[in-house]
């Protein structure tokens, strides 16, 4: 059994391709656990800011903390996502997400690393 605290100043920032105008963070990656499986990290996109389509590397789920964000899916649909807005996508589906708002947006990135 093991524990992981991550203060807010602990926060590890970090630039995934694709991506632009946007501040993310990883707040906690699997290995920092026993058995861990999970990447849990909060983004802050400036308004405008992004992400190209692609396909998730894994199963994730977005979780819009404060803002707004438009994620496009794979399937040709588009959804205004607020805050305490979700959406859970399976491994290999496509996607891309942008500010769509006024004020910077928020937004909780868990990754399911199964092992």
């Amino acid at each position: 059994m093991s524990y992981k605290v991550t203060k807010a100043n602990e926060a590890v920032t970090y630039e995934p391709p694709g991506h632009y105008d946007v501040r993310c963070t990883n707040l906690h990656k699997p290995d920092q656990v026993d058995d861990g499986e999970i990447s849990l990290g909060l983004s802050h996109f400036l308004p405008g800011g992004g992400a190209d389509m692609a396909p998730a590397p894994v199963e994730m789920f977005y979780y819009i903390v404060d803002g707004e964000m438009t994620v496009k899916t794979g399937d040709g649909k588009e959804h205004v996502l607020h805050a305490g807005d979700s959406i859970h996508m399976g491994k290999g589906c496509e996607r891309e997400s942008k500010n769509t708002g006024i004020k910077t947006a928020q937004m909780l990135v868990c990754l399911v690393m199964k092992k």
